[in-house]
């Protein structure tokens, strides 16, 4: 701060409050207008968030300036500190489209009223102050091939025909099954499409189903009034026919509804309590993306109607789509928001780390990929957003809260301490991998975009279809079975070999753990510790009901997270089969029966009237704990002939017992380092020796193979 301060008047409203001085922080060279601070309005007030927590938040390290009463007898200028230091207010002075906030800050020294004067854009304070002291975030979501896939007679039309020619010009008498199964479904959903159409009704297994004609609520804003659409339901296949314009039929549009998108709604306000506030930002056209909203949201628990038109955001084709362009109401800070999209790079470059990527829906291409994984795609992103809202909200009250606190008015700026930021909890992956030499690639589904315009007025030609590659297996895993995939560390393009290829490895693998924590009402905790291995530098542990059950560590926390929680998968997997087997025939069934959330967002401990047949084995660590031992030394045996190929003859690997150094990670724990001629090539942290020299082994075969071929 300059020594010096700046002599100025301070005014509410017309009412004179007495005079202070400014003084700039460094670099600023800040000055009121005309050295008068005119305070237009106080902030609402806040039980649980003081003013800097939520400006440190929103706009970090925004400090414009300090302000220091001149005399202790301005009664009225005393009387505004201590309204807003005891009510959690600030002072707004606006200027522009910018509010100054004047933040009632306690001094170690001072006896005089004292701010600390804070800049954010204009009407953003109010709207994220009222997210935080709900515990509320905002999520936004896609539409097609996100949420739906939907198809006109002009799209289906297309496809057919476009499929058709590669039918014909296809060899491989395996692609050529695959092929015709899909094109088989277009032509069995575009006949109904056409019944529709044609006759306002269609026949569905033999049963007749007459169109329901919906009322449709004028829009707030609009100037067209409410309008009735004509709509078939069928509830047992996620299927909607609508018609966009209901006066035309030619807008008649076959709509496939994404499993698992009611267990996403009813988390996002379940009773009543919005954990999320909802917005939708598509490349669609705006009467087609209402539409396709409305069959999603029905009763507009989401997004009230009032706030259709603010919320539903529809970018030109070719542009970027920006948390900044879908908040630019100032409605939540992006740093407050994740995104659900089947796609990262549509995404400005800032926003892309705050995006969950799930795999394209693909309904016609492969119809069991999206129930073939323990838990379905809309379960993930919702135990993601779960996650990312439990992480954020933990920080918020157990770190930055704390430590605003102990901030006073004569400390530095540089004090402040970090906030939250969504991305900090979101791991995201551009999962569309293009590939113009996949002939079993998907042709794109849905209608976003410019593609809406142009597949309505001409065929879709082979080189305009969006490439994905995808191997969709062929059956639903056994009932029980928790599939767990395998990819090498550090690769950015991660498959499972279940279910759809495009779920990270990470989402796939919390999920799963989540997924189970449900159904035994126990709580799920990664706890990040200190790494004991200086070119390792993440440690994380799981923890299952406060019980240690997986311990994995990396060069990054991602990786170190991933070999977590598949650590502590098999470890779970005896006890966790064994409970499930005689109550239910699949891991997909009532899983939602034990309700998410606490005030932070974490699954919580809820009463579960089986877990006391399971709480005899939680109790015991080695029944709980234990691993597959013959699933570990079929994997040892193949990971020490793996580098056995790549040693001179002569040379043997050897594993020793290894110190730990931090205490935190001794307890119960084994660690060993596997070295090679002396030299330490991998350590492995585990339960079980087995593990550990697992894990050390592991270790030892990537680095030999990096050493031997650096492109690896």
């Amino acid at each position: 701060m300059s020594r010096s301060g700046i002599s100025s008047k301070v005014f509410h409203g017309g009412n004179f409050l007495g005079e202070a001085e400014v003084y700039p922080a460094k670099d600023q060279g800040f000055t009121f207008p005309s050295n008068e601070i005119r305070i237009n309005y106080l902030s609402p007030p806040s039980e649980r968030c003081p003013p800097l927590s939520v400006l440190q938040t929103i706009s970090p390290f925004s400090v414009r300036c300090k302000v220091l009463a001149k005399s202790p007898i301005d009664q009225s200028l005393h009387r505004l500190y201590l309204s807003c230091f005891q009510e959690f207010k600030s002072a707004i002075v606006v200027i522009g489209s910018e509010e100054l906030h004047l933040v009632a800050m306690p001094s170690k020294i001072e006896k005089v009223p004292c701010f600390w004067c804070c800049s954010v854009q204009a009407g953003l304070y109010a709207s994220c102050l009222g997210l935080l002291n709900l515990r509320c975030l905002a999520i936004v979501f896609d539409l097609d091939e996100t949420l739906i896939v939907a198809n006109t007679m002009k799209s289906f039309e297309d496809r057919i025909e476009a499929l058709s020619r590669r039918i014909d010009g296809e060899e491989d008498p395996v692609r050529v099954s695959g092929m015709s199964a899909e094109l088989k479904r277009y032509v069995e959903d575009k006949d109904l499409l056409k019944q529709y159409i044609e006759t306002n009704t269609v026949v569905d297994n033999g049963r007749v189903v007459n169109v329901q004609n919906e009322q449709v609520l004028p829009v707030h804003g609009s100037q067209e009034g409410g309008i009735v659409r004509p709509v078939i339901r069928l509830p047992e296949r996620n299927v909607v026919l609508t018609r966009i314009n209901p006066e035309v039929r030619d807008t008649s549009v076959f709509v496939r509804l994404r499993p698992a998108w009611e267990d996403l709604r009813s988390y996002l306000t379940a009773k009543g309590r919005k954990r999320f506030e909802v917005y939708v930002c598509t490349m669609a056209e705006r009467d087609y993306a209402l539409e396709i909203w409305r069959l999603l949201d029905p009763e507009s628990h989401l997004i009230s109607t009032k706030q259709l038109l603010d919320r539903i955001v529809c970018v030109k084709s070719g542009s970027k789509k920006s948390l900044q362009h879908v908040f630019q109401d100032g409605a939540c800070h992006p740093k407050m928001a994740m995104v659900i999209d089947d796609r990262l790079q549509v995404w400005d470059d800032k926003d892309q780390p705050r995006v969950h990527v799930v795999p394209a829906y693909t309904p016609y291409y492969a119809p069991q990929a999206e129930m073939a994984s323990p838990v379905p795609v809309l379960c993930v992103a919702r135990n993601v957003a779960c996650n990312v809202r439990g992480g954020f909200f933990k920080e918020f009250d157990e770190n930055l809260l704390r430590k605003i606190f102990e901030i006073s008015y004569e400390d530095e700026i540089v004090n402040l301490t970090y906030a939250p930021d969504v991305g900090d909890y979101l791991i995201s992956e551009d999962t569309n991998i293009a590939s113009n030499n996949n002939k079993d690639a998907p042709m794109s589904e849905g209608m976003s975009g410019s593609e809406v315009e142009r597949r309505l007025n001409r065929p879709v030609h082979l080189g305009d279809e969006r490439q994905i590659q995808f191997q969709a297996p062929s059956t639903r895993p056994a009932d029980g079975e928790i599939s767990l995939p395998r990819a090498p560390a550090g690769n950015k393009n991660l498959q499972s070999e279940v279910g759809p290829p495009t779920v990270t490895q990470s989402s796939l693998f919390v999920g799963v753990l989540q997924e189970i924590g449900r159904r035994c009402g126990s709580k799920v905790e990664f706890r990040s510790t200190v790494a004991n291995n200086k070119n390792l530098h993440f440690s994380v542990e799981v923890l299952f009901s406060t019980e240690k059950i997986g311990i994995g560590m990396g060069r990054t926390r991602e990786e170190a997270q991933i070999q977590a929680a598949e650590n502590a998968l098999r470890n779970l997997a005896s006890s966790y089969l064994s409970f499930i087997a005689p109550t239910t025939g699949s891991l997909q069934k009532d899983l939602d029966k034990c309700l998410l959330g606490n005030e932070n967002g974490f699954l919580r401990d809820a009463p579960n009237p089986v877990k006391d047949e399971l709480s005899g084995r939680e109790a015991q660590p080695s029944t709980s704990g234990q691993l597959s031992q013959s699933n570990n030394s079929d994997r040892l045996s193949l990971t020490l002939r793996g580098i056995k190929e790549l040693c001179f003859e002569g040379q043997d690997i050897v594993f020793r017992d290894q110190a730990p150094i931090s205490d935190s990670l001794s307890k119960g724990e084994y660690h060993l380092q596997a070295e090679l001629g002396g030299q330490v090539l991998g350590r492995g942290v585990g339960l079980s020796k087995e593990e550990a020299k697992l894990q050390a082994a592991e270790m030892a075969l990537k680095t030999l193979k990096e050493t031997v071929n650096p492109q690896v």
